[in-house]
C-alpha cells in the first residue's frame, strides 16, 4: 500500500491501522507535512518515507512506486491519505486481480453512488473521464480516482513525469498506449470536512495542459 500524504495527521493513523490489520504493507509518503503526519504514521507501524518540501501527489507517488519496485512487490495499491478511501475496500481489488488475470490495473470507482461528492468534483470528474476513457478506448469510469491497484510489470514500463494531481490521468493513458487492461470495481464515496489540496482551476488547466 503506497499512501502520499499531505497534513493529514487527523487521518493517517487509523488508515494505516486499518490497512495493517489485512496484513499488507503500508508506505506513507509524506509530502512535506508542516503537521504530525510523519509521526502519527510512524507511530501505527508504517514506512514512512518524507520529502522535505511539498512537491506534489505525483512527485510522492513516483517515489512510493520507486520504493515499491526495489522491494520486488508484485502489485502496489494506491490511496489517500485524507480519510476519502475506505481500507475495508481493498478485498474488492484484490478479488478484482485474482478473477480478471489480465487486468494490469483496477480503479476505484465511486460513480455507481456519488451523491457525497461535491458538485463541481462529481461534474469535472464526468468530463475528465469521458475524455480519458475515449482517448484509451476503455471506458473507465473514475479515471480522477486515486484508489487504484497497479500491477508491478505495468508500473515498470510506464515512464511517468507529472508531478501534481494529474499523474491520475497520466498512469492510465501511459498504461493503455502500452496495451495493458484498465478495469474497474465499486468502491465506497467518502467526504468529510476535510480541507482538500486540489485546486478547481487550476488543476483542471493542468489537466487540460497534459491532455494536450
Amino acid at each position: 500500500m503506497i499512501i502520499p500524504s499531505y497534513n493529514v495527521a487527523d487521518t493517517i493513523g487509523c488508515i494505516v491501522e486499518d490497512t495493517k490489520k489485512q496484513s499488507i504493507d503500508v508506505l506513507v509518503v509524506d509530502d512535506g507535512s508542516v503537521d504530525y503526519t510523519f509521526d502519527v504514521a510512524r507511530k501505527n507501524g508504517a514506512i514512512v518515507l518524507k520529502n522535505i518540501t511539498n512537491q506534489g501527489k505525483g512527485a510522492s507517488l513516483c517515489l512510493g512506486f520507486d520504493y515499491a519496485l526495489s522491494k520486488g512487490y508484485e502489485q502496489v495499491i494506491t490511496m489517500d491519505g485524507d480519510g476519502q478511501h475506505s481500507p475495508a475496500d481493498i478485498p474488492v481489488f484484490l478479488e478484482a486481480v485474482e478473477a480478471d488475470k489480465e487486468a494490469d490495473i483496477v480503479v476505484g470507482n465511486r460513480m455507481g453512488c456519488p451523491a457525497a461528492m461535491p458538485l463541481v468534483r462529481r461534474i469535472t470528474n464526468v468530463i475528465m473521464s469521458k475524455v480519458i476513457s475515449r482517448i484509451c478506448h476503455q471506458d473507465i469510469p473514475d479515471t480522477q480516482n486515486g484508489f487504484r491497484l497497479i500491477r508491478s510489470s505495468c508500473l515498470k514500463a510506464l515512464k511517468l513525469e507529472c508531478r501534481r494531481f494529474e499523474i491520475e490521468s497520466e498512469i492510465i493513458i501511459e498504461a493503455a498506449r502500452k496495451g495493458f487492461k484498465v478495469i474497474s470495481v465499486p468502491v465506497s464515496s467518502i467526504y468529510k470536512s476535510s480541507t482538500s489540496y486540489i485546486n478547481p482551476f487550476i488543476d483542471t488547466m493542468r489537466f487540460i495542459k497534459f491532455i494536450l
